[in-house]
């Protein structure tokens, strides 16, 4: 962190932004409209940049700038009207980023560090390693011969990813046998690509974490996650795991983001191996599978990261009840409308996105099942899947 972003943290940390102060958020998408709502109940005001109009942030917003994240005078504008700016997702230029914070135009306490680490896989696996954590097995395979020999080393099945961009499963191949080589080998003459070995995990978790402007940290309860097709599907809390991985994540969570120097909220999705811990990704802003906090929490991820941003004091996460969250895709909202209206499936918490489309695999809404019975839980999100569309 400079100079500069170290006073401005210090101003902040002795003064926090008190609403009706306005809040400005880079990129308009569901999490930027979760934020806004965790805003508006806390009585900030909202500004966003987006490069499309009435996004899902836009909708509850006092202003709106429709320009690309890299658009410097649309940047400066958010800068010069927000009080305090934040974004969304990692996917910003960070040397944009980096110059508009330079030159002083307003407040950003995140910076532009942890959006040049983790919006580069090579450079993510790094830091992971660099902080003394683990992580699969990777090589960077930018030629032919690079290619070759971290297959050798690696060994087959693993993935071949993009460095750059690709989110829910997109960007990767996986990489069987030998007969798949022709297809890698035409992938990485397109992109920047990395190798990574497959690990046979026992079960995908993720912790979120939170830092303040004066360096307070919280980590909320272990969230427990299943994929189909590399989107998330649900996310269970409490998480089943033993005691010694959840002292790992915890642990492994305090010092990422300290590593990151990030103001914030960072997500961090592990894979479990018997009591070892795996680092997989990593994300600079709220998370899909911290979604459930809104209604399983004393605190939502979102009402946590404006605390970290405006000076406040964080407050200590706790699960309020056992929740599962289903993640509702396009082509899920028919079905997951004509249940919820229901008796008996009425009680779960339903969160759509404010999407202009249903589009088949893109993100739209979430629902939320509680319960402090937990077989109950379990009960009531098994039958509400059971004609859950593919």
């Amino acid at each position: 962190m400079n100079l500069d972003n170290v006073q401005q943290s210090m101003q902040t940390a002795n003064n926090p932004i008190l609403p009706p102060a306005t809040i400005g958020i880079i990129a308009g998408g569901q999490l930027g409209r979760m934020m806004g709502i965790a805003a508006r109940q806390m009585g900030y005001k909202l500004a966003v940049l987006e490069p499309g109009k009435d996004s899902p942030l836009a909708q509850i917003a006092d202003i709106e700038i429709n320009a690309d994240y890299d658009d410097r005078v649309g940047l400066e504008e958010l800068l010069v009207i927000s009080d305090v700016v934040t974004y969304e997702f990692e996917n910003i230029p960070f040397a944009t980023i980096k110059e508009v914070i330079a030159a002083d135009f307003g407040y950003l306490p995140q910076g532009h560090l942890p959006l040049k680490i983790t919006q580069n896989r090579l450079r993510e696996k790094n830091s992971v390693v660099e902080s003394g954590f683990k992580t699969a097995p990777y090589a960077d395979v930018s030629d032919e011969t690079k290619l070759r020999a971290a297959l050798d080393e690696i060994g087959y099945p693993s993935i071949l990813k993009t460095v750059s961009g690709g989110y829910d499963g997109k960007g990767q191949w996986r990489l069987k046998s030998e007969a798949d080589l022709p297809e890698a080998l035409e992938v990485i003459k397109q992109a920047e690509c990395i190798l990574e070995g497959f690990v046979p995990f026992d079960k995908e978790i993720s912790v979120i974490v939170a830092r303040s402007t004066k360096g307070e940290v919280k980590t909320f309860p272990i969230f427990e996650n299943e994929h189909i097709d590399g989107i998330l599907h649900l996310t269970s809390i409490p998480a089943k795991i033993s005691d010694t991985v959840e002292a790992k994540a915890h642990a492994l969570a305090k010092e990422l983001i300290a590593n990151l120097d990030l103001v914030g909220t960072l997500a961090i999705e592990v894979f479990v191996v018997g009591d070892e811990v795996l680092v997989n990704e990593m994300a600079p802003r709220p998370h899909n599978s911290g979604h459930l906090t809104i209604d399983a929490c004393n605190v939502s991820q979102f009402e946590q990261h404006l605390r970290a941003v405006c000076g406040l004091p964080l407050i200590e996460p706790e699960m309020i009840r056992p929740a599962v969250m289903v993640n509702l895709l396009g082509q899920h909202v028919s079905y997951a409308l004509d249940m919820w209206k229901t008796e008996r499936f009425s009680q779960g918490h339903l969160h759509l996105y404010g999407k202009d489309e249903n589009i088949r695999d893109r993100k739209v809404g979430h629902l939320t099942f509680c319960d402090k019975d937990i077989g109950r839980l379990q009960q009531a999100v098994s039958a509400f899947l059971k004609d859950f569309p593919a």
